[in-house]
């Protein structure tokens, strides 16, 4: 398993939302320990600076697990309260449905490809595997 710094601790209180819906049925105690990973290293993504999904999950120590990030984000309760709007998919394509995220990302000074899609040569967030 990956180990991260953690600087905030939010801790979720359902995590049967993201047990119940993956194949490989992670058990409830590993749903937990992915759940407050995702939590941590999102708190620590920094201002004008953004991250994807499968780093997110990598980092967590379940690389084949980016949806899963997504559904963390959206499901657990007091996640709202974290820089989620740091987080984009691979190619830098914001969260379909989610109008505020680009202001809000271009309010830190995150530039925009003209496809729509953030600039991810300047400023991805790719904080080493392992401290």
């Amino acid at each position: 398993m990956t180990i991260f710094a953690l600087r905030l601790y939010v801790k979720p209180t359902n995590y049967e939302l993201l047990v119940h819906d993956y194949p490989d049925k992670m058990t409830p105690e590993q749903a937990r320990a992915f759940c407050d990973a995702v939590l941590n290293i999102v708190s620590q993504i920094p201002r004008g600076r953004v991250t994807t999904y499968g780093h997110i999950a990598a980092l967590a120590g379940w690389p084949s697990h980016s949806r899963m990030v997504g559904r963390t984000l959206r499901y657990t309760p007091g996640a709202e309260s974290l820089p989620c709007h740091r987080v984009v998919n691979k190619e830098g394509r914001t969260a379909p449905g989610w109008s505020r995220q680009r202001p809000l990302l271009e309010e830190e000074g995150i530039h925009f490809k003209p496809n729509g899609h953030v600039d991810m040569n300047r400023h991805l967030w790719e904080p080493p595997m392992e401290l």
